[in-house]
Order: structure tokens, then C-alpha cells, then sequence
């Protein structure tokens, strides 16, 4: 092995060790309520890829993989990116995600501050990738905050089965969480089948309920990717404006002084709202306050660090 080949090999295992780290933290992210995923995905720089990876399972994929061509397929569909990322996410659910449900069941205000402060300064981080600002960007940013705000403080729906919304459903539940500021969770609140889907469906494995949901996520993850990619292609500034948008008006979530407002599902609590208060100037605040600056911080510097590779 020549010293070339040795570096470039040593380069792609450190790029595999860095997606890694990336999916646990887009994986640790999902375990807490009203933080997306698809928001770390973007503050870490890989939601971009994430959404062309997603969209080259196509047909082309398919031929590619059923006619023995597994390097082109490898190639085609950026799978050990997926495969890194994708261990990292589930190596977050089975570590990190533990330590935070700890945290989040016993210090919930030290863990929402230090998630408030990293995405809070990520907003201007994303903001800048905007090249050109222009009237359409700022109503883009505009609308993508305004409905960001809608499903933080919006009324839940009625429940319904009917077999079209059920689709509908798993297609909008499952879009969003890969939408930066978007909780899959809170909107299934918000369409009103929560409990159909997520409690009665699943624990009594009605595939009536189900089927639909998982055809609807499925078809609309795919197709939702596709639509995502080629937008951001076309009209990135806008994108990443209303995506900007998305996480700015997803902040009352993450406000770290609030209180539950606990809705009950049969037997399962699940949070559908909040209700909001100022923080006392204590020794808590204090605290809270330097957490914030934390998770500030490590935005901050991760940013230098990559300014300067």
C-alpha cells in the first residue's frame, strides 16, 4: 500500500468516524420533545446528503442491487454514509439517548438549555449559508417561522381512521422528522390520531390502522426526498430560509422554564403543549444560564473548526 492510498484511505475512515458522531447526534436529538432531528442534521452539515442519499433509492437502485452490481449500488445510493449515520443514530438511542432521558426526567430546565443554546446560535449559522438575501428569502423565513410557531401553540384535530388521512398521516408525520424545528410526535398530536396510531394501533398491532401509516411514511419519505432535494437545488437560498424559518419558530419548544401540559392517552402520558414562564434570578438560573453558554460555545467552536480544515 503507497502513502497515497494509505491517506485517502485514513481520510474516508475519518469521514466515517465524523457521520458517525453526527448520527448520534441527529439519534439523541429525537429523545427529546420538540427537538428534530433534522434540525442537528443541518447544523452539522449533513441534511443536505442525508436527503440525496434518501432519494437515490429509486429505481435505478433497485436494478443496480437485483442484477448484482453491489459497488455501483453502494456507489448510487451513498450507503455507507446512510450505514455510518445510521449507527451513529442507533448507538444515540442505545447510549447517549439513556443518559439524556435521565437527565430529562430529573434536570428537564439544565437539558433544555443547553439544547436552547446550541440551536439558538445554529440559527445564525444556517442563516448565513443564505448567499443572496432578497425580498422572497425573508417572506420564505417568514413563512417557515410562522408555521413552525402554528403546530408549536396549535389546537389539535379530531381523530379520524379514515383510511386516505391514515396515509396522510404517516406521510406528514414522517416528512417532518427529517424537517429541521419539526416533531413527527407533535404533529400526530396535532392531525389528531396521536393515540390511534402511536398507543391503540400499536400496542393492539392493528395492521388496519397501521398499513396506511407505514405506506403513507414510506411513499411520502421517498417522494418527500425527492421534492426536498431538487428544491434545494433549485431554490437553496429560499430553502434554507424557510428551513432557518422552521427552527426559529420552533424555539418556545425548547424553552428551558416551562411547564407540561400533559394530555392522557388511555394510560400513556404524552405532552401536547406548554405552559411558559419567566425564570426566576437564582442559583438554578445561573446555572442554566452557563449551560446555555455551553452548548453556545461548542456550536461556536465546532464552526472554527471547520472554517479551518
Amino acid at each position: 500500500m503507497n502513502i497515497k492510498t494509505k491517506t485517502t484511505n485514513n481520510f474516508k475512515m475519518n469521514q466515517y468516524i465524523a457521520n458517525f458522531f453526527k448520527g448520534m447526534g441527529v439519534g439523541s436529538a429525537n429523545v427529546i420533545p420538540g427537538v428534530s432531528g433534522g434540525t442537528i442534521a443541518l447544523i452539522t452539515g449533513i441534511f443536505e446528503r442525508l436527503i440525496d442519499a434518501l432519494k437515490s433509492f429509486n429505481l435505478t437502485a433497485i436494478k443496480l442491487f437485483f442484477t448484482g452490481k453491489f459497488k455501483e449500488f453502494i456507489k448510487h445510493t451513498d450507503l455507507w454514509f446512510l450505514v455510518s449515520v445510521g449507527c451513529g443514530v442507533l448507538a444515540a438511542i442505545l447510549t447517549v439517548a439513556r443518559l439524556f432521558e435521565y437527565l430529562f426526567a430529573n434536570y428537564p430546565i439544565y437539558l433544555w438549555s443547553f439544547f436552547f443554546g446550541m440551536i439558538l446560535v445554529s440559527i445564525y449559522y444556517v442563516g448565513i449559508t443564505i448567499e443572496k438575501f432578497n425580498l422572497k428569502v425573508v417572506v420564505s423565513f417568514i413563512i417557515g417561522t410562522a408555521i413552525a410557531l402554528f403546530i408549536a401553540f396549535g389546537t389539535p384535530a379530531k381523530e379520524n381512521s379514515n383510511f386516505i388521512y391514515l396515509i396522510i398521516c404517516g406521510a406528514v408525520a414522517t416528512c417532518s422528522m427529517i424537517l429541521p424545528g419539526l416533531s413527527g410526535s407533535f404533529v400526530l398530536v396535532l392531525m389528531g390520531n396521536y393515540q390511534l396510531i402511536m398507543i391503540e394501533a400499536v400496542n393492539d398491532l392493528n395492521l388496519k390502522i397501521l398499513l396506511p401509516v407505514v405506506l403513507g411514511g414510506v411513499v411520502g419519505l421517498l417522494a418527500f426526498s425527492h421534492l426536498l432535494s431538487w428544491i434545494f437545488k433549485k431554490y437553496r437560498d429560499i430553502t434554507i430560509a424557510v428551513l432557518t424559518g422552521f427552527i426559529l419558530g420552533s424555539m418556545p419548544i425548547i424553552w428551558p422554564w416551562k411547564n407540561d401540559v400533559i394530555t392522557y392517552f388511555g394510560s400513556e402520558a404524552k405532552v401536547t403543549g406548554y405552559e411558559y414562564y419567566l425564570p426566576e434570578f437564582n442559583m438554578e438560573f445561573a446555572i442554566a444560564f452557563v449551560i446555555i453558554l455551553i452548548g453556545a460555545g461548542i456550536i461556536i467552536l465546532t464552526e472554527k473548526m471547520a472554517k479551518n480544515k
